[in-house]
């Protein structure tokens, strides 16, 4: 009879260091965590030195109402500190508002002979540029930390602080609306920053009065079509 038993307890112990083994044996129902990669926010912003670089051509120069032909206004470069806000709508497709504003000298090349010898230079006047550009952009997400895009939109500048100059006594630039192309990328360094380097283009056109002397009035039409190139820094929230 105690042999039986014996059998009996030792026949158990095997069954269950062999249960045992076999459980070990099995996958486990429990899973590994998941660990999922921060969502980027959709807003970026760029802090860029910008470089305005007008490429004016004067279409009309009246004076005391008569057109005179070969007169050139010319508008000085700029180089002014920029900032512009990006939302991404998806991955790809964005939306870019540019803010900055830009003091520009005006001057007169006198090849009619209006004012005095033919072709001499003459200082009109100062003024400031208000040009805020938004833009509708694509970007290219297939190159890894260097990211392109382009971009096209519209752009609304606003003239103020007109100041003139020399024999030029008064002098007034109308606002306007202008259309925007646009190139460039984004050189990641990490997640969140990078280096940014833009060029656009704008198709802009002015209205312009003036009075010579206090009493002569000058009217003109120029086409200011200005290339903005900008180099800066890209942090991505």
């Amino acid at each position: 009879m105690k042999f039986t038993a014996s059998v009996a307890l030792a026949a158990a112990l095997l069954a269950g260091t062999a249960l045992s083994a076999v459980a070990a044996d099995l996958p486990s129902s429990k899973k590994a965590p998941v660990f999922v990669e921060e969502a980027l926010s959709p807003w970026m912003v760029r802090v860029r030195a910008l470089g305005v670089i007008p490429q004016e051509s004067t279409k009309d120069f009246y004076v005391l109402g008569t057109n005179s032909p070969g007169e050139k206004v010319q508008v000085s470069d700029s180089v002014v500190p920029e900032l512009d806000i990006t939302y991404f709508f998806t991955q790809n497709i964005a939306a870019e508002l540019v803010l900055g504003t830009t003091p520009h000298n005006l001057s007169l090349r006198d090849n009619a002979a209006v004012l005095g010898p033919a072709g001499a230079k003459y200082a009109v006047g100062r003024a400031w540029l208000l040009p805020p550009t938004l833009t509708l952009q694509y970007h290219f997400t297939n190159f890894g930390a260097f990211k392109p895009y382009v971009g096209a939109g519209v752009n609304y500048t606003f003239f103020y602080n007109e100041d003139a100059k020399g024999v030029v006594t008064h002098l007034s630039l109308k606002d306007n609306v202008g259309f925007a192309l646009q190139a460039g990328f984004d050189y990641m360094i990490d997640k969140h920053w990078g280096i940014n380097v833009d060029v656009k283009k704008l198709w802009l056109e002015t209205s312009g009065k003036a009075t010579v002397a206090g009493v002569v009035p000058v009217r003109t039409k120029v086409n200011l079509d200005p290339w903005l190139v900008g180099v800066g820094v890209t942090y991505r929230f």
